[in-house]
């Protein structure tokens, strides 16, 4: 059967799935591997027609004595495609594990990815890897939206354009293109974790079961990406949950959950988290699920800075800690700051004839007044209220004018006409994200 030429197939990919859907500067993260070497040169060919600006990154970990060695190859190797080059010296030391190198590295990519102003950042995953990963989520008990693998685009520009290709491939590519790469011995340790399931278990598995191991495995990611994506479109079909995005995270309206069958509301929720870059595992999902029974102002702390909280009828999920948002102070006239993930501004106008209590808009007489955090003794937040550490409350030295969305207090109300300060805060909207991840 005749198998048309990698480039090729990778056009056509790139056009059916439209990874590149606008022109930009895209970082590739080249660790001079096979798989990278194979992406740097292909991309280089598709780069021009897609109106692509190609930066090369090598993540330098510091592991292993020579990783030097393989940065200069990197360097040379940009600088015959006429590519910008970035070298991420990490010095991690030779005890660290595969969880906090890959950590660095992104962060660092990120960094890379921030600093050129790039949409993309291009990683050279693989089938062979989305079959490892799949396998070791099959491992660990991961939900639908674990065994759906890596997606083609991921959150912060991410793109993996080679996962329909297999390794084999990518060495036949490399191999006829005459290209050289650094062979890690690293890749076959068996200390490491995806090494040891790559060149011990997955080898065992496939004598066992057959060479249609590494097919079936990918078709189960499938399966489990389809119904992620359906879930996510279930979200639409609800509106009675009244979903609503910010920076910070995202919440709902808590009355639903508590109607519908618990495995229903936990995978609504599980979807709404993925959307702002939250993976919730079932176990905490149904936690979740009984926390919006629970009276108002209870809290649940969900891991990796995340926080669960029930605000009146809403049920919160963000990321932030106590006191991470900085106190907004009023050193002039007219201004706007962000505070948490809100955005205050606020500007001289007569006061109106009636002040609503629970608006998002007040307006404030005289002058000398903050927006902070709230703190323990608060007499204007209810008992059992929002308890956010990042939500704006508006005093004047131990006065509490005013709580945003939920009560003004009778402290420095402007007489109606009299000149005041017209106070408005909104929730900022959240960052781009990719709806597929």
């Amino acid at each position: 059967m005749y198998m048309a030429p990698l480039l090729e197939r990778l056009r056509a990919h790139l056009d059916r799935a439209r990874l590149f859907p606008a022109p930009g500067p895209a970082v590739l993260a080249v660790s001079g591997g096979l798989d990278s070497v194979a992406l740097l040169d292909l991309m280089h060919s598709v780069a021009p027609e897609r109106g692509l600006l190609l930066v090369v990154a090598h993540a330098d970990h510091g592991i292993q004595m020579e990783s030097g060695k393989v940065g200069r190859m990197v360097r040379r190797l940009a600088a015959t495609y006429a590519v910008p080059f970035e070298l991420g010296e990490l010095n991690l030391g030779p005890d660290a594990t595969e969880t906090a190198a890959r950590r660095a590295r992104y962060a660092w990519l990120t960094e890379v990815q921030r600093r050129h102003a790039a949409r993309y950042l291009v990683t050279a995953h693989h089938a062979d890897d989305q079959v490892e990963t799949i396998l070791l989520r099959v491992l660990k008990g991961s939900g639908p939206a674990g065994l759906a693998g890596m997606p083609a685009r991921g959150r912060g520009g991410i793109v993996r354009p080679l996962l329909p290709f297999s390794r084999a491939e990518l060495a036949a590519y490399v191999a006829e293109r005459g290209l050289g790469f650094h062979d890690d011995p690293a890749n076959r340790d068996p200390r490491h974790l995806r090494s040891w399931l790559r060149v011990t278990l997955l080898p065992q598995l496939a004598t066992r079961l057959g060479s249609n191991l590494r097919a079936d495995l990918l078709r189960l990611g499938r399966a489990a990406a389809v119904e992620r994506r359906a879930w996510d479109r279930a979200l639409e079909l609800v509106p009675e949950l009244r979903l609503q995005r910010s920076a910070a995270g995202f919440d709902v309206a808590r009355a639903p959950l508590s109607r519908y069958d618990e495995a229903l509301s936990a995978a609504l929720l599980r979807a709404a988290a993925r959307r702002v870059g939250l993976v919730l595992g079932t176990h905490r999902a149904r936690r979740l699920v009984a926390l919006a029974d629970r009276p108002s102002g209870r809290r649940l702390a969900l891991g990796a800075g995340w926080v669960a909280e029930v605000a009146f009828d809403r049920l919160r999920v963000y990321r932030g800690s106590p006191g991470a948002a900085s106190p907004v102070v009023a050193s002039r006239q007219k201004g706007s700051a962000l505070f948490g993930g809100f955005r205050v501004e606020w500007a001289p106008g007569p006061a109106p004839a009636r002040l609503p209590r629970s608006d998002w808009t007040t307006w404030i007489a005289g002058s000398s007044w903050e927006v902070r955090a709230p703190r323990p003794g608060d007499r204007l937040v209810p008992v059992g209220g929002v308890g956010r550490a990042s939500y704006p409350v508006v005093a004047r030295g131990e006065t509490i004018l005013w709580v945003p969305g939920i009560c003004r207090s009778a402290a420095d109300l402007p007489r109606p006409g009299t000149r005041a300060v017209r106070l408005h805060v909104t929730e900022c909207s959240e960052p781009q994200t990719d709806g597929r991840a």
